[in-house]
């Protein structure tokens, strides 16, 4: 990269991400007098901030809305001293010393130590209503926003060993649900397969493909086609979980760190350390597993502890 020496910036810890992880790590790092600074991205606050509710959250009894939270959370980091900006990472190289990031196509800021909270973006079917009912009743995460539908009908869309453990997790909680698989056969592993199957209160509908969302302000129903038969109808539920996968954020990383073939980076186990020393990631780009916004944010205090080790043992140029 072609960089003009006079219009860098150096900083010492740039997290790169402003969900939970990065959030929490900017307040660690600021804690210890670091003077961190993090770039928000496109979507501040990350995927919580797009949700209505949280009620999982330790600390709010009577919940909180995901928006509010990550306002208390960015305010706590530029309490604590983090430098928090608006910014869409452009470019980064970590092949070189200190490392380079470039925001907005424009400028350019050296790091010595990196945290990538970048997170993750759920796939989506991309059929008419999803999106329109997103947070309301239409929803990415059954262990999130299953108890809203307490004692209701639901369904959940998916075939793999995420969609069964969301579906047995729902049944605990709903009166139906409905597991809607659009092949005549599902690629979950053959034991969670069986654990569904065992369980009363979910039918499994295979070659069904969904092709809209009913509902005007909520989710009424769910219209579907069975793919062998050709035959429409209308599910009537209260809610609708995509369980197809997620989309880890780190493109901007391929061929510079370890990354596993879904797009996960990879980090040590016990640990945030990435394949490159001083880069840390934390939170749902390197959380293939949970995905919860608690995770993320004890993930992102080990990303800041481990930064605060590195930088205090002067691995930096």
């Amino acid at each position: 990269m072609n960089v003009d020496l006079n219009t860098r910036e150096r900083v010492p810890c740039l997290i790169i991400g402003a969900g939970p992880g990065g959030y929490t790590a900017a307040i660690y790092v600021a804690r210890a007098n670091l003077k961190p600074v993090l770039y928000q991205g496109v979507l501040p606050g990350g995927q919580i901030s797009t949700t209505t509710t949280v009620e999982n959250y330790p600390g709010y009894p009577s919940g909180i809305l995901g928006p509010r939270l990550m306002e208390d959370f960015a305010l706590q980091a530029a309490n604590m001293g983090a430098e928090l900006r608006n910014g869409t990472i452009s470019k980064v190289d970590i092949t070189r010393r200190p490392f380079l990031v470039q925001i907005d196509e424009e400028t350019w800021v050296e790091a010595d130590a990196l945290i990538l909270a970048t997170g993750a973006l759920p796939k989506w079917l991309g059929i008419e209503n999803e999106d329109r009912l997103h947070g309301n009743g239409v929803s990415a995460c059954g262990i999130c926003d299953g108890f809203f539908f307490k004692n209701q009908d639901v369904a959940i869309v998916g075939a793999g060993d995420t969609a069964c453990e969301e579906a047995i997790y729902l049944s605990r909680i709903c009166s139906k649900v409905y597991m809607l698989v659009r092949k005549n056969y599902m690629k979950a592993s053959q034991v969670m397969q069986d654990r569904v199957k065992a369980v009363p209160n979910i039918e499994i509908l295979y070659n069904t493909e969904p092709l809209k969302v009913i509902g005007e302000n909520k989710v009424e129903g769910v219209h579907i086609r069975n793919t062998k038969s050709n035959t429409e109808n209308v599910l009537t539920v209260k809610a609708f979980f995509v369980a197809i996968g997620h989309i880890p954020n780190s493109n901007l990383f391929t061929g510079q760190l370890s990354i596993d073939h879904e797009g996960y980076v990879i980090t040590k186990p016990n640990s945030t350390k990435t394949s490159v020393e001083g880069v840390f990631a934390c939170g749902d780009v390197q959380d293939r597993t949970f995905r919860q916004a608690v995770v993320a944010a004890g993930s992102g205090a080990m990303a800041a502890m481990e930064a605060i080790q590195y930088l205090n043992a002067g691995i930096s140029v």
